[in-house]
């Protein structure tokens, strides 16, 4: 596989869903753990109940399938998450409260892939090409600016600088949502039977706080 390409194995892609989510799900969690070097492909194959022989079948080798999830990850982002952003919205609090829940039903449901790719982000014991580099960055420039992007800045105090105001309320629901995402973290049943209804109460309580700070009165 390319790494720099769209190139998605036909035979892996046609295996049983079943089998293929399990190894999926193995995979992204044991190099969101322990890092491309440290990660193992024995771990994989028991944590999704298949044979060795079946993984090697469809990945030639560790480096194969660190690549293709990267690469299943970013068409995820791109097909099934990115269009659930609403980049119409011109509030930046409202914008950046939509995003929030976007992101957050979506790490209940993957969070594996979630885990992985920010542990990727922030990871330097795999060199990747220029292109694949290049790639990544990319998609969470995508990601950044479906925020950030037609905003009605007249909402803000005329005292408040419109940048500084935008900088400092992503920074904090950024917060909030790291701060959710280890609350979380540590249910013990499934993340995807969670209810979410007390966490928005709180952020919605918060967004409240961070309109009166920033927003002229009339505007709240």
């Amino acid at each position: 596989m390319n790494e720099g390409g769209c190139t998605i194995h036909q035979a892996f892609a046609n295996l049983d869903p079943d089998k293929q989510a399990r190894i999926l799900k193995a995979a992204y969690k044991e190099f969101a753990q322990r890092g491309f070097t440290h990660a193992s492909t024995n771990r994989i194959v028991k944590e999704a109940g298949i044979g060795k022989g079946m993984l090697f079948y469809y990945f030639k080798s560790k480096k194969e399938l660190f690549l293709y999830l990267i690469e299943h990850g970013i068409n995820y982002i791109l097909n099934e998450y990115l269009p659930l952003l609403d980049d119409r919205k011109t509030d930046i609090i409202e914008k950046c409260m939509q995003a929030a829940r976007v992101k957050m039903e979506a790490y209940a449901r993957h969070p594996e892939l979630f885990n992985f790719f920010g542990a990727l982000y922030l990871s330097s014991d795999v060199k990747l090409s220029e292109d694949l580099a290049v790639r990544l960055k990319e998609i969470r420039n995508l990601v950044y600016s479906k925020r950030f992007t037609n905003i009605d800045t007249t909402v803000f105090r005329d005292d408040v600088p419109p940048e500084a105001a935008m900088k400092l309320i992503h920074w904090a629901l950024e917060g909030y949502e790291s701060e959710l995402i280890n609350r979380i973290k540590g249910k013990k049943h499934e993340l995807s039977s969670i209810d979410f209804t007390p966490y928005w109460e709180e952020f919605y309580c918060y967004l409240g706080v961070l309109k009166r700070v920033f927003y002229k009165p009339e505007e709240i």
